[in-house]
């Protein structure tokens, strides 16, 4: 190590040491399961609440192997769906009523673009999906296309106002690009969807627990998210769909189930679609997942998303001065936009040897995950991410990259992280 390196960490250990003591969110990792590895993977798979394996473990004893059937009474597993999609609400601006949990986010971006090109006004055929979204939310787009008789239009969030007009019937944005970790301006481009007369949906999956989202004062029509990255639900655990209550009453969900009926239980061979976001439900509850899920967003209680959009942009703030001064000049650039109205709660890095770089991370405790061929990602909670972790992910980094690239850095063991969700 370097005399210079060596001033750069010590100076960079004491300010990440003054930063945690000053933390008013430090205590919350007390809360999770976590070992010494620096994790910063939560924007793929948050860490578990240490709380949630008796809760699961309640469920399975008792609410399922005691009281069986009648748990769905007894035990509120009927109402889950919107129980937990009202405790969702308050971290996506949202009021209660609105949301519903249940079914993946592929599921729900199906029903929420093609519920929205069914709302829309007029003659309306055109549905503008971003062009730098997640995969799977442009297949389903298309798909939605081919179902309605819609044309399909893909644009990057930047090309969106001047592509809308008067066929325009739903726009599908992400409100944080997964690769780059840019925040997409959620308020003014629902405005000018509603400028032009057609619906904006959103996908939250990288916002919803890491910022203010504000679904309700920004007028949003429908939005859909995970809850398995910042809520910390669980690998898998159930999506979201938020309906706008001015919506609800003529929302057509396009795969209209036995458990969003009026009468479920009447099991007649009509549809009638119930009142409120219950209109979202398509079928029988993933219980098990789904009461995990309300167990780890114990963790939220009296905590303000304000508070956590805070931390996170100081955690990410430090972070890229820390790689500044670690990295070797030239081996990586940053792809996050430095502006902190346009950074979500990720850093993404390009660099060429991506893939034996993370592996190197991953070896030595330090875990993020990679977007082939050459982008290093880093997430940062702040409910369990402190300045300490910053500042030791930035150091290895640094140390990593000092090293010989290439095939020396490719014998370390393991697979990378990476190939496995958003």
């Amino acid at each position: 190590m370097s005399e210079t390196f060596a001033a750069a960490s010590g100076a960079f250990a004491a300010r990440a040491a003054a930063l945690d003591a000053a933390d008013r969110l430090a205590d919350l990792r007390k809360l999770f399961a976590l070992d010494d590895t620096v994790y910063l993977d939560g924007n793929s798979l948050g860490a578990l609440p240490a709380h949630v394996p008796a809760r699961v473990q309640e469920v399975l004893t008792r609410e399922w192997g005691e009281l069986r059937i009648r748990s769905w009474d007894e035990s509120g597993w009927w109402t889950a769906p919107e129980r937990i999609g009202d405790r969702i609400a308050p971290l996506v601006g949202a009021a209660a009523g609105q949301i519903v949990v249940g079914d993946s986010t592929s599921v729900n971006v199906f029903k929420a673009v093609v519920a929205a090109s069914r709302l829309a006004p007029g003659e309306r055929d055109e549905i503008l999906v971003d062009a730098t979204t997640f995969p799977t939310d442009g297949y389903i787009a298309a798909s939605a296309a081919r179902m309605t008789g819609h044309r399909l239009v893909p644009v990057t969030p930047a090309e969106v106002p001047d592509a809308l007009g008067p066929r325009t019937a739903a726009v599908l944005l992400n409100h944080v690009d997964y690769r780059t970790g840019r925040l997409h301006d959620l308020p003014g481009l629902t405005a000018a969807v509603h400028a032009a007369g057609g619906l904006a949906v959103w996908d939250l999956c990288h916002s919803a627990g890491a910022l203010p989202v504000g679904l309700d004062a920004h007028g949003v029509d429908l939005a859909v998210g995970c809850t398995y990255k910042y809520l910390n639900g669980g690998p898998g655990s159930p999506a979201y769909l938020y309906v706008a209550e001015r919506h609800q009453a003529a929302f057509d969900s396009p795969l209209p189930g036995w458990t969003s009926h009026a009468d479920p239980f009447g099991m007649t061979p009509g549809y009638a679609p119930a009142d409120g976001a219950v209109r979202g439900r398509v079928g029988t509850p993933d219980i098990l997942s789904m009461l995990a899920l309300e167990a780890s967003l114990d963790v939220w209680n009296g905590v303000p998303v304000e508070a956590v959009r805070a931390k996170s942009l100081a955690l990410t703030d430090f972070f890229l001065e820390c790689v500044a001064a670690y990295a070797p000049e030239g081996r990586v650039t940053s792809l996050t936009p430095a502006a902190h109205a346009e950074r979500g709660s990720q850093v993404a890095l390009r660099c060429e040897e991506a893939e034996p770089v993370m592996s190197a991370l991953v070896a030595r405790g330090v875990v993020g995950d990679l977007r082939r061929p050459d982008v290093l990602r880093f997430g940062f909670t702040p409910l369990y991410v402190g300045f300490a972790d910053v500042e030791r992910a930035a150091r290895v980094l640094g140390e990593v990259l000092g090293e010989v690239p290439g095939e020396a850095l490719g014998e370390a063991p393991g697979e990378v992280p990476g190939s496995r969700g958003r």
